[in-house]
């Protein structure tokens, strides 16, 4: 992640990669989660996070390190992996024991809908985190300032089976928009590549939907001779809900968040949830979600996105897919009000 004003970081120690995960699933043998960790068998947790670009993956870092120091006999690595819909693909395989994701993907995960293609992943959700922002991004001499303006011109979606392409696709039709037939090109890169292809003068705007700030567009933001600019596409809102119900909302990016972004962005959001699989025990779901809810503070000086991460967060309505029934006890016990 790239340093900037307006995120309070710090380098986080042995994130450890043992491969990007992504379009395929033939990546790790399965580890066992359906027994309690012991002293003598290390159990392996796999945590599916995102590009190294993004938020997830600074997030999943931390939290392997603080499911390694505090769960005896565990050893937790966070996986970078090409976003939502291919770390519940990955869930659903048993080849990720712990996955971050958005909940448009997650709820097309326990439907077997969209990517998923009838396979029904049993997600369950054990924590609502934070808001993921869709960002539209371009530079001013593209002269794009909202979706229509995209048409005919060059375009990523967002890596491949990413929840930015789930969303890109979705914002992009409910603009009135054929990506079939609408761009001059749509490509499907990673942010970080996005924001190199727009330097180079191979794109003319990206899609990338994270928490704020992110570093790819941070990093755009500050090279010189550069505007950035961040499309504003709240009115779509209405199309969007109609279409694929009620788990996007408006809000708003401030002025300032990004170098250069001289006024706040009108954008489109999706909460993001911790979610496992429904026969996880419920022991572990249990230690994972106290030794996180104990570390909370210092999360959020990994990242700022995780200042959200409260009690208020945990709604049965923002998570989008039934609660594991350990941490529905759990936010109980807390005093949420799960609604």
């Amino acid at each position: 992640m790239g340093e900037n004003s307006h995120e309070e970081k710090r380098p986080v120690n042995q994130i450890t990669r043992r491969g990007a995960f992504g379009a395929g699933l033939g990546l790790l043998a399965t580890p066992s989660i359906l027994a309690p960790a012991s002293a003598q068998t290390a159990q392996q947790i796999a945590i599916a996070t995102g590009t190294t670009g993004g938020v997830y993956y600074p997030l999943g870092g931390a939290l392997a390190n603080y499911l390694t120091r505090g769960i005896p006999g565990v050893s937790a690595t966070a996986e970078v992996t090409a976003g939502s819909t291919a770390n519940f693909q990955l869930l659903g395989a048993n080849r990720a024991q712990l996955v971050f994701g958005q909940v448009d993907a997650a709820v097309d995960s326990v439907r077997g809908a969209g990517q998923f293609r009838g396979r029904v992943v049993p997600t369950r959700a054990i924590a609502v985190l934070y808001t993921n922002r869709m960002q539209v991004v371009t530079v001013a001499d593209r002269n794009i300032h909202s979706i229509a303006d995209m048409k005919g011109k060059r375009i990523s979606t967002g890596a491949p089976q990413s929840a930015t392409e789930l969303f890109a696709r979705r914002l992009i039709a409910a603009a009135g928009l054929d990506i079939a037939k609408d761009f001059r090109g749509v490509e499907r890169l990673s942010p970080a590549e996005s924001t190199n292809a727009i330097r180079d003068g191979k794109l003319d705007a990206y899609f990338f939907v994270s928490g704020i700030p992110t570093s790819a567009i941070t990093d755009l933001g500050a090279t010189p001779g550069t505007q950035i600019v961040m499309v504003d596409h709240a009115d779509a809102l209405a199309n969007i809900v109609r279409e694929h119900g009620p788990v996007y909302f408006a809000e708003q990016i401030p002025a300032g968040t990004y170098p250069g972004q001289t006024t706040p962005n009108h954008q489109l959001s999706v909460a993001n949830i911790l979610g496992m699989r429904e026969d996880a025990n419920p022991q572990l779901v249990t230690q994972i979600l106290n030794i996180l809810w104990d570390n909370r503070e210092d999360w959020a000086r990994v990242h700022s996105a995780a200042r959200d991460f409260s009690l208020e967060q945990q709604k049965t309505t923002a998570a989008g897919v039934p609660w594991h029934p350990a941490a529905e006890a759990f936010w109980k016990s807390k005093g949420a009000n799960l609604g």
